[in-house]
C-alpha cells in the first residue's frame, strides 16, 4: 500500500444497511491492505457494534438526519468513524455490568458492544456531545 485513501458515505439509521455497513469494511480491508482474514472479521464486529449503536441512539432521539460513516486507509492503518445525531453517549456514565466471563452476565442481553469494540480493535475513541456521538475504530496493518 503506497498512499491514503478513504471513503464517505451516509446511511439511513436503519438495521437493514448493516450489511451494507459490514460488506464496505470487508471490501476496504480486503482489498487495500495485508490483514488476516480474522483481523478483517474482528474489524467488521467492531464498526458493525458502533454502527448499530449509532442506529438505536438515533432512534431513542427520534431522529430522521443520516449516520455518517468517514473510513481512512493509509499505510499502517485502517480507521473508521461513525458519527451519529443523537442525543450523546458517555461511556462514564454507564451501568457497570460483570465482565463477559462472570456467569452473572447471563442476566443482561446487551452492554457488549464497547467492550467487543476495545478488544476487537487497536485503538477506540468515543467524542460524544448532547448533539450526537462521533466513535472511531482503528487497526493497526503491519
Amino acid at each position: 500500500m503506497n498512499d491514503s485513501s478513504s471513503f464517505d458515505i451516509e446511511i439511513p439509521a436503519k438495521p437493514e444497511y448493516l450489511s451494507m455497513v459490514r460488506s464496505l469494511v470487508t471490501e476496504a480491508a480486503e482489498n487495500k491492505t495485508t490483514l488476516s482474514r480474522a483481523r478483517v472479521e474482528d474489524f467488521k464486529i467492531a464498526v458493525s457494534e458502533a454502527t448499530t449503536n449509532a442506529i438505536e441512539a438515533h432512534t431513542r432521539a427520534s431522529s430522521k438526519e443520516t449516520i455518517k460513516i468517514h473510513c481512512i486507509i493509509s499505510p499502517g492503518r485502517i480507521e473508521f468513524h461513525i458519527t451519529d445525531k443523537g442525543k450523546g453517549f458517555y461511556p462514564d456514565q454507564v451501568q457497570k455490568l460483570p465482565e463477559p466471563d462472570d456467569p452473572q452476565r447471563l442476566s443482561f442481553e446487551r452492554g457488549l458492544g464497547i467492550y467487543l469494540m476495545k478488544v476487537l480493535t487497536d485503538e477506540v475513541e468515543i467524542h460524544s456531545s448532547p448533539d450526537g456521538t462521533r466513535v472511531t475504530l482503528v487497526i493497526q496493518v503491519q
